[in-house]
């Protein structure tokens, strides 16, 4: 790879030992139990995943979710679709929220959408956000660690997404900032589930009663990784119905590594 340098690596939060950089390692520790689900999932502690962000349309209503890799920069699934006149929000626990104490209203500078993207199959569901407005690291927000390209992060791996995402098809965003305990699934165990649907390209979390749902698109799957939460995957989809039957799908990070390393680093 063309941009394995010590220096740019720090910048993009992967690359060197988490002990040595603040990527990935809240200042108000979240709390991760047994598995929960993100239907009907569990409460976060306010700020305890503050990577997290919010995509929000002109109307101020969420639509997908996102991760702050450094001041800059966004990561987010690629059928989201988000434009420039959208905004991040960062900073945000309860959506409704009148208090503008922790919130940061960043604007979007531009839109990069992996050339491979192909919203038939869902392979390289994932877009790179440049921020017009940087964010300002807080602690409440700071950014996640992205993986090495040669990371593996097994099946049974216990990882943690959140979002607000419906707690069912038929309902509204969640208000608040839900979180679920999950494991990786091995992909030969996903297929059982999707078949051919499931690429390489893809990372597969959940067992019974665990389940993505509209909203949570874009939004985080993270492992822990030398003490530090890394993003392992980017939630793409899932069943229509949010069936909590099904396992959910992200894109796999390791897989795209390069792409982001040589967007952030040319732009």
């Amino acid at each position: 790879m063309r941009y394995n340098s010590g220096a740019y690596r720090d910048t993009l939060c992967a690359g060197k030992s988490r002990s040595q950089t603040s990527c990935g390692v809240p200042a108000i520790p979240p709390v991760v139990g047994g598995i929960q689900r993100i239907v009907n999932g569990k409460l976060t502690i306010p700020g305890s995943w503050p990577w997290q962000v919010s995509l929000q349309d002109s109307s101020g209503s969420h639509f997908c979710g996102g991760s702050l890799i450094n001041e800059s920069w966004v990561v987010t699934a690629a059928h989201c679709n988000v434009s420039t006149y959208h905004t991040v929000v960062a900073g945000i626990f309860k959506l409704s929220t009148k208090k503008k104490k922790n919130l940061q209203v960043l604007r979007i500078a531009q839109v990069f959408e992996n050339p491979s993207f192909n919203f038939t199959t869902r392979n390289y569901d994932i877009a790179l956000l440049k921020l017009a407005t940087s964010a300002r690291f807080s602690k409440v927000v700071s950014p996640v660690c992205l993986p090495r390209a040669q990371d593996n992060f097994t099946a049974g791996s216990v990882c943690v997404t959140t979002g607000w995402g419906k707690n069912d098809i038929q309902g509204k965003a969640s208000n608040t900032l839900q979180q679920a305990t999950l494991p990786l699934l091995s992909n030969a165990e996903c297929m059982k589930s999707w078949g051919d649907n499931i690429s390489d390209l893809m990372v597969c979390a959940g067992s019974n009663r665990v389940a993505f749902c509209e909203g949570d698109s874009g939004s985080p799957l993270v492992c822990q990784k030398d003490g530090a939460w890394t993003l392992v995957g980017v939630v793409s989809w899932g069943n229509e119905t949010c069936s909590t039957s099904m396992p959910g799908v992200s894109t796999r990070v390791t897989k795209v590594m390069p792409w982001i390393e040589e967007t952030v680093a040319n732009n």
